[in-house]
């Protein structure tokens, strides 16, 4: 099976996301999307708790996706590279990025070597230019894509101001963030 792994914080997860994962199976081979919600942070960053992240992305209900806890489970430290001895050997991965990505992909942690051993799919993000685009990178694009830039930074900001984020996250996540005081 074809499956892109979008990763990433999770922080809070939204809808943003959701798009994503859509459009990549509606434009692309991929057969399924997993969220991987990561376990450490490269660089450190401030984030909720590890524990109350995968509740929230366990919220994003999409057919043909999945959540893994492959980084969570083996405490991964952020750096993708060091993911790839955990995927299952019978699927073929890639990874999905952000274009807000690219201006800084150099400065993953070996990422030569990331790029040779498994394929990147790049999702145009709105405000971001769709380069510089590495070897072994294809960016998503069809007529019909639809672009956004809705963030996890945007929303915690959002939140913080005490600004409603029901539209830009499932309800179950609004839901999740009050109930657990998250963000504020």
């Amino acid at each position: 099976m074809k499956i892109g792994l979008l990763g990433g914080a999770f922080n809070p997860p939204h809808n943003g996301h959701l798009m994503i994962a859509q459009q990549v199976l509606d434009f692309t081979d991929m057969e399924e999307v997993w969220f991987l919600p990561n376990y450490g942070q490269l660089p450190p960053k401030p984030v909720a708790s590890v524990s109350d992240r995968l509740a929230m992305t366990k919220l994003l209900v999409l057919p043909h996706t999945h959540v893994s806890v492959l980084e969570i489970d083996h405490k991964l430290d952020g750096d993708t590279i060091n993911l790839l001895p955990h995927l299952p050997p019978d699927h073929e991965f890639s990874f999905i990025i952000g274009s807000d990505q690219l201006a800084t992909f150099h400065l993953w942690g070996r990422w030569e070597e990331l790029l040779q051993k498994m394929p990147f799919l790049v999702f145009p993000r709105y405000g971001f230019p769709n380069e510089p685009v590495y070897p072994n990178m294809r960016v998503v694009s069809n007529e019909a894509l639809i672009g956004t830039n809705i963030s996890s930074t945007k929303i915690r900001a959002r939140i913080h101001k005490g600004v409603s984020i029901e539209q830009f996250v499932p309800l179950e996540v609004s839901k999740y963030v009050d109930d657990h005081h998250l963000y504020r």
